[in-house]
């Protein structure tokens, strides 16, 4: 059984508050084993766990743009920095559907955040990225 903790819609949001910026976390793990536990409706983790993540994903938007005021677009010499930035160049906003991919979604908010794409498109792909994602670990797993 799991402890309080994790029994907590809470501490699914902060897991993937967490997980969905520039720090590794494991939310999926966690919405796994509260789906599994059927204390809470499916919804109510779904909820828990998306505005989590978004939430996390803006934070890390917020982030690049307030670097962008502080250094020069020149100054991403990153591999996967210069990656993101194609891609955002080439797509914008739309791009940022991919922001749940582990390893890409991260760069993808802050050089989109950096770029200063429009946040309020910016906002709506990642929302739906990532409702996409745990929609789809819900069915799996439920």
């Amino acid at each position: 059984m799991l402890d309080f903790l994790g029994e907590s819609p809470w501490a699914l949001f902060v897991s993937a508050l967490v997980s969905s910026t520039l720090l590794p976390g494991g939310s999926e793990a966690l919405l796994v084993l509260q789906l599994d536990s059927a204390i809470y409706p499916v919804w109510l983790l779904l909820l828990a766990a998306t505005s989590g993540n978004v939430l996390g994903s803006m934070i890390t938007f917020a982030m690049g743009s307030w670097i962008a005021k502080r250094y020069p677009l020149k100054a991403l010499h990153k591999p996967h920095q210069q990656r993101a930035k194609r891609w955002l160049t080439q797509y914008g906003p739309l791009a940022l559907l991919f922001a749940w991919l582990p390893l890409i979604g991260d760069p993808l908010c802050l050089v989109a955040g950096w770029l200063r794409l429009p946040w309020l498109q910016s906002l709506l792909m990642i929302g739906l990225g990532k409702t996409a994602r745990y929609l789809m670990i819900a069915g799996l797993f439920s």
